[in-house]
């Protein structure tokens, strides 16, 4: 169990569009010099349907030229874009739903809801967010890990403003193509919410232990993300769920099933399209492409 977490915080960049990112969106920083990245790219397509599958990182550092060569031809190609949850919500509309999803309003403080043994460790971690201990007495445990892995990743230079959809998000309004989202952000805050207190309570726990990780084990990711190693990234994401079947089903198999049906349903209408969904759900066991597989549906890896 002790692996779960160097990865799994970080893994949620791959997964999704990170809860606390959206109320914390500022702009991403001038880069000192650009680093050349092609990340993984494969489409699925039948006569008179086009759907390329791109996976992205949620949280970037600046400076990554990763939107050039095969995935600016296939953007330039379809004619709308997909991503998890379409336009980037006004992070005002995001408040309500962190009352909602993240804040228990009644029942102990958080604190108090941690294993003895963890809670002068929470208490150091909130201390060096810099974010007043009350802030966090009555967050959810998964809403406080999600806030505390965000902070730790922005102080390793990361920012949600350089992220692969804001890229893609801000290109295709410029272009006037169509933006959709195949969930919506009430639903993956929802996601988080319903799983398990003792599965939430693990999640903080063991953020709490490896927080001083985040930074090096995300540059990994971002490392084997640029160099198009899918096969990489499904590593990284089959050891850091390894010890928790319930978080794997609900950020993995069961997303990806859904999508998959999606990607089936999408190929009855005519067009291009780009789907653009974290790196993670198009790798490993559970992947995007794996549920298509079992539809009889055959997707092809770009190379480039």
């Amino acid at each position: 169990m002790k692996k779960f977490l160097p990865r799994a915080a970080t893994a949620l960049a791959l997964l999704f569009v990170t809860p606390a990112a959206l109320a914390q969106q500022a702009p991403a920083p001038a880069p000192a010099q650009v680093k050349d990245a092609d990340p993984a790219l494969w489409v699925v397509k039948d006569e008179d349907t086009t759907i390329y599958l791109f996976g992205t990182i949620h949280v970037l550092p600046a400076g990554l030229s990763w939107f050039d060569e095969a995935v600016k031809t296939a953007f330039d190609a379809s004619g709308e874009l997909v991503t998890e949850i379409g336009d980037m919500p006004d992070p005002a509309a995001v408040q309500p739903l962190i009352m909602k999803y993240g804040v228990a309003a009644t029942g102990p403080a958080l604190a108090d809801r941690l294993p003895a043994d963890k809670r002068e460790a929470f208490a150091k971690a909130v201390a060096e967010a810099g974010i007043p201990p009350e802030a966090f007495a009555r967050l959810k445990p998964w809403f406080a890990a999600n806030q505390l892995s965000l902070v730790a990743l922005m102080k390793a230079g990361y920012n949600p403003a350089s992220g692969a959809e804001s890229a893609l998000t801000a290109a295709a309004k410029a272009a006037n193509k169509p933006i959709s989202g195949v969930e919506t952000i009430e639903q993956q805050f929802g996601f988080f919410d319903s799983l398990s207190e003792a599965a939430q309570i693990q999640f903080l726990t063991e953020t709490l232990t490896q927080l001083g990780n985040v930074g090096p084990e995300f540059q990994k990711m971002v490392d084997e993300w640029s160099a198009g190693d899918a096969e990489g990234l499904a590593a990284i994401m089959n050891e850091a769920m390894r010890s928790s079947p319930e978080l794997s089903k609900m950020l993995l198999a069961d997303r990806n099933t859904r999508w998959a049906e999606w990607i089936d349903t999408r190929l009855d209408k005519p067009g291009v399209v780009l789907m653009a969904v974290g790196a993670g759900h198009l790798s490993g066991p559970d992947s995007v492409q794996v549920m298509l597989e079992k539809r009889k549906i055959k997707s092809a890896r770009i190379e480039y």
